[in-house]
Order: structure tokens, then C-alpha cells, then sequence
């Protein structure tokens, strides 16, 4: 046998062998693990080989080939035509020199985040990890470091959990463009790299759907991962009887390791309740009944490095966190470290930022739940992916909920106008909050506050001296505690 039959007859007998079984009726026994509902809060990192362009975004590999493209132009002007300077030509420049893993694991941990999920493969084919299908990859070419691998120790280092991406389903089509044109994905020499470029039309032949289940399975079993995250490309039809196959294989390695593990899926790739639902760039407009996910990016522009940057303020991210949370949400936050392994000033204080809000409002964030309602306001937020940049800046009327055990928090997402602040939906006429109040503090302020409740809601008199920033969290804890 071929060490790719041998390979594959291995998925398959781990796939067999465990709690779980290859179908969607046996993958509905799945559980998401209390560290991923605990947590909230992740850390999402694009970096490759297209951080070195700097141009438009990490799509870049794509649209340097894309004639009348911006970046097709920028190319051929800026490092020469695609036939004699094509992608494959940046990987030298790729150094990683100033790379520092547990620099980047200590800071996530500052940031106030409880999983890291890097890009283990993007869409252009060059493995950031030590990957045994391809030459291409990290430890032969370019960084030559496992940088997969030592970012996984890092951040275990760090009590942080582990997690990785892959975006390999797309390489099926990502470098068709180039073969449009006179350009180096033509040539054959390449096509470890390049190659299939086909039409995204075409549906994936077995051929790569083999090598895709491979490389993923080697992911699983290299590193380890309690997360494995998937673009949107894996719901085509082609991939559909590899779907079942994967999560039994990785979810019965992770009972093997004795560790909660999630998949992390878009659009209806995955069956309800059998993976962890992905919304990219947007947010759901209610509470959902499964935990879900939001990733999103510190940049509006771009998710790799790019040199015009257009960041997002910290409290509009801060904003996000506590809406996602208070709707059974978790929130992938991306940052685009440089080639050079240093992550941008502006991200390191994006991410310090977040930090410093968790760092007194994390009882309102770890370890809840959502209540029977998410929130008031009347800060619209759409719902569906690519939404992100949709919304107007929240108020200090929009208030958001979260409970843990017999406590419930009130997020209120802007200073207040007035000296009071008035929840209507704990008004005593609502039916929602039975319980009689006790006490209402200020998470990092000094006393209880004075507080009313009459039919119209709960009344709380904000202090002048309000410490903090972004949002604050009221918490609200039922009479005899």
C-alpha cells in the first residue's frame, strides 16, 4: 500500500473505533466543552507569506494574478511581472527573525483571552506548520521554524488553549487566475505550490479531497488542537461524505487525549449540534440555543498585515464581545502580525485595551450564560455575516445581560447621559426577573449604588466618579446574598 492508502486506512479505523461514528446521527451526541462556553474569548492570528506584499489584503496571492486587479498592477510595478516574479518569490522574504512565541502567548494572556486559534494553512497553499504532503512549508522554505508548533507550546505554556485553522479547501481554486496569463503558476515545477488552480466552479477531484482529509488528520494528531477552525468552503457537495469522517476521527482522538475539542464550521457545512456555528465579520440578532462564534478581525480592511491598516477602537470591540456574549456567543478576534513576527504596535494596544476592560469586567464575561433576554436598547445590530461595520456606535440606553448562577449583570454599553440609568426590562411589570433584588454594585466601583424598581424598570443612580471605560457592568445579586 501507498503511505496515502496507508494514511487513509488509519483515519478511517479512528473514525470506526471510538464513542463516535462516521455519520451526522451519531456526531448529534457531541457536547461543546465548558472551557469554550467558560471563555468567550480567542485570539485569531492570519499570518503567511502574504504579509510580505503588505497590499490590499491576504488575498493578495489570488489578485496579483487577476489582471486589472489593484494588486495585479501594484505587483507588476512594484517587484516586476508574474511570469518572472510570482508568489512563490516572497517566501525568502518571509523571515520570521524577530518571531517570539511565548511574546505573543504572554500578550494574548494579557489581553484577557482563553483560546488562540493561528492559521495553520491560508488559501495560498504554504504551510505554516511541519507538514509531511507538501515541501512547501514553514520548516523547509522561508521561516524554516515549525512556527504551528511552537506557538502550541507557547500558549499551553500560558494555560491558554490551542487551537488552529485550516483554509486548505479553498487552495482548489485560489491561484486559477494565474493561469489565465503569462505567470509562474503555469509552470509545473510550481504546482506543489500553485497547484490545482482550478475553476472554483469545478468541483475538487478525489485526488485533493484525499489530500485535504490527510493534511487535516496530520494537523489533528501533530498538534494536538481543541479547535479546528474551517472556512466557508467545505459546505460544497464534494466535500460532504469527508465532513462525518473528520469529526469522528477528531473527535475520538480527543477522547484519547481526555480533552473537550470543537469544530468550527459556516454557513450549513456541519449539521446542527455537531460542530460550533461561525458567523464571520457578524453577529446573530437574538440568543441562540448553541453556543456559536463570531471572527472578526482588528481591521476593517484586511485580516493578514497590510501596511494602510483601518482598525477598529477598542470599545467598539469591547462593545461586540457583550453583545456576542450575552447571545451564546464566543468572539475570534484576528490580529496580522508583520513578516517579520512583530505584531503592529496599534494591535499590541487593541489587544491591552480589551485586556484592561476584562481585567475588571471579566465576572460579567467568563463562566456566564445568557438570561431569558439579551438585552434593550436602541442600538440596532444586523445579523448574518459581513455585518461588522454596520452598526452606529451603542449608547449608554443599549445594556446587555449575562448571568452566573443566581447573579445577573447588566452591560451597559455607553456613559450614561444622566444620573440614572433605567433597565426596563427588570421593571417589576416585565414578568422576567422575578426574584427580589438585594444589591446593585458597580464592577470596580467601591459601594453598592442606590437603586429603585417600580413597574417602568430598575432604576440606578450612576455615581459622577464611575471608573472605567467602554462599557460597565452592574451586577445585580438577589436579596439574601
Amino acid at each position: 500500500m501507498s503511505r496515502a492508502a496507508d494514511a487513509r486506512a488509519h483515519v478511517e479505523q479512528v473514525a470506526a473505533a471510538g464513542p463516535f461514528q462516521p455519520s451526522w446521527e451519531s456526531l448529534a451526541g457531541y457536547r461543546v466543552p465548558e472551557w469554550y462556553a467558560d471563555g468567550k474569548f480567542g485570539i485569531f492570528i492570519h499570518w503567511g507569506v502574504y504579509a510580505v506584499p503588505a497590499f490590499g489584503n491576504e488575498w493578495y496571492p489570488r489578485n496579483m494574478y487577476r489582471q486589472g486587479s489593484a494588486e495585479f498592477d501594484h505587483h507588476a510595478s512594484t517587484h516586476g511581472p508574474q511570469a518572472t516574479f510570482g508568489y512563490k518569490d516572497f517566501i525568502p522574504r518571509f523571515t520570521a527573525d524577530r518571531f517570539d512565541a511565548d511574546q505573543w502567548a504572554g500578550l494574548f494572556r494579557r489581553a484577557g483571552a482563553r483560546f488562540v486559534v493561528p492559521v495553520a494553512e491560508h488559501h495560498d497553499g504554504f504551510a505554516m506548520y511541519d507538514c509531511s504532503w507538501s515541501e512547501w512549508n514553514a520548516v523547509r522554505m522561508g521561516p524554516k521554524r515549525d512556527v504551528i508548533g511552537e506557538l502550541a507550546a507557547a500558549v499551553r505554556r500560558q494555560w491558554l488553549v490551542f487551537g488552529l485553522s485550516t483554509h486548505r479547501a479553498e487552495h482548489w481554486w485560489f491561484f486559477e487566475p494565474g493561469m489565465r496569463g503569462e505567470s509562474d503558476v503555469r509552470d509545473p515545477r510550481y504546482a506543489g505550490l500553485y497547484g490545482p488552480a482550478q475553476p472554483e466552479a469545478l468541483p475538487p477531484d478525489e485526488a485533493f479531497l484525499e489530500d485535504w482529509l490527510l493534511r487535516t488528520c496530520e494537523l489533528v494528531d501533530r498538534y494536538e488542537p481543541q479547535i479546528v477552525w474551517f472556512d466557508w468552503w467545505i459546505e460544497q457537495p464534494a466535500f460532504r461524505p469527508y465532513l462525518p469522517l473528520f469529526a469522528a476521527y477528531y473527535y475520538n482522538r480527543a477522547a484519547q487525549w481526555r480533552r473537550g475539542v470543537a469544530v468550527n464550521y459556516k454557513n450549513r457545512a456541519f449539521a446542527d449540534g455537531t460542530a460550533v456555528y461561525d458567523i464571520e465579520r457578524g453577529q446573530a440578532g437574538d440568543v441562540r440555543p448553541l453556543l456559536w462564534q463570531t471572527d472578526t478581525s482588528v481591521s476593517r480592511n484586511s485580516w493578514g498585515y497590510v501596511q494602510n491598516q483601518d482598525y477598529k477602537p477598542v470599545g467598539s470591540l469591547v462593545g461586540d464581545l457583550v453583545d456576542i456574549v450575552s447571545k451564546n456567543g464566543a468572539l475570534l478576534l484576528n490580529i496580522g502580525p508583520r513578516p517579520d513576527g512583530t505584531i503592529p504596535e496599534p494591535e499590541v494596544d487593541l489587544l491591552l485595551g480589551i485586556g484592561r476592560w476584562l481585567g475588571v469586567n471579566g465576572p460579567a464575561i467568563y463562566g456566564t450564560r445568557p438570561w431569558k433576554v439579551f438585552g434593550e436598547g436602541p442600538t440596532d445590530v444586523a445579523e448574518g455575516g459581513f455585518t461588522d461595520t454596520r452598526r452606529g456606535a451603542f449608547t449608554g440606553r443599549d445594556i446587555r445581560f449575562t448571568t452566573r448562577g443566581d447573579t445577573l449583570y447588566a452591560i451597559v454599553l455607553g456613559r450614561p447621559d444622566g444620573p440614572t440609568v433605567t433597565i426596563r426590562s427588570l421593571g417589576t411589570g416585565t414578568g422576567l426577573h422575578r426574584r427580589a433584588i438585594g444589591k446593585v454594585d458597580l464592577l470596580g466601583g467601591a459601594a453598592p449604588l442606590t437603586w429603585s424598581r417600580d413597574a417602568d424598570g430598575l432604576h440606578v443612580q450612576w455615581p459622577a466618579d464611575a471608573p472605567g471605560e467602554h462599557a460597565w457592568s452592574l451586577r445585580i445579586s438577589p436579596a439574601g446574598q
